[in-house]
């Protein structure tokens, strides 16, 4: 099987934990796309009804439109009863780095608000430590960009601008993004703390102690893991 086909069986499996009447949050990227074909697939046989999706991305929001997947405002819903999202790597303590597609904010905020935060990866997402396969996404102001890129060269990363035909990435938020390459982030927590108490850095990409459920495909099936 492909990657793509790992990515495909993880997705599967995590929709098959939706249920009827769930307020779902819908995540970004490419094994989103196989989980809400999923989840419309479900939706148009009648399995599930009274579903609200949630989705974390301008990109996904028109992408379950497409299908037909009723959607809701995050601020009508106090809580997210099940997040269906990817990650970028994915840690044995099932923390993640995330915001290779450049949704990390709105993706961090729907994973706050979710009961269960599902992850759903192939078995490549897997490291021994954050930062070993990923450099890790930052979310900075076009004000000061070039005082966020000094301050995370400071704590001993490598920032590079995220750029397209050579201009700026903007986020969803009209936001720079900066993949910051720090190599084996030997205390992410502490990093976490030291980029979320810089002013113009809007959100980073370390995901820590929101994930409940990691479905990890790869070639002797689908795993299922659970913090805790």
């Amino acid at each position: 099987m492909s990657a793509e086909q790992f990515k495909q069986a993880a997705a599967q499996a995590a929709v098959q934990l939706v249920q009827s009447g769930m307020v779902v949050g819908l995540g970004h990227g490419s094994t989103v796309k196989y989980a809400l074909d999923a989840l419309a697939a479900r939706l148009h046989a009648g399995e599930l009804t009274g579903i609200i999706g949630i989705p974390c991305s301008k990109h996904t929001q028109n992408e379950a439109t497409r299908l037909g997947i009723p959607l809701g405002d995050i601020n009508a819903h106090s809580q997210i009863d099940i997040t269906l999202d990817g990650a970028d790597e994915v840690d044995p303590q099932l923390n993640l780095i995330k915001g290779g597609g450049g949704a990390l904010l709105r993706e961090k905020i729907v994973a706050q608000a979710s009961r269960r935060e599902v992850i759903m990866v192939d078995e490549s997402k897997l490291s021994d430590a954050l930062g070993t396969r990923f450099a890790l996404p930052v979310e900075v102001l076009p004000f000061a960009w070039q005082h966020a890129l000094d301050f995370i060269a400071g704590l001993g990363g490598n920032p590079q601008v995220r750029e397209h035909n050579g201009m700026p990435v903007l986020s969803d938020q009209g936001n720079y993004l900066l993949d910051c390459a720090f190599g084996r982030i030997a205390d992410p927590h502490t990093l976490a703390r030291q980029l979320e108490g810089r002013a113009g850095i809007v959100e980073h990409g370390l995901f820590l102690g929101l994930v409940t459920d990691l479905l990890v495909a790869g070639p002797q099936g689908v795993r299922h893991l659970s913090r805790g």
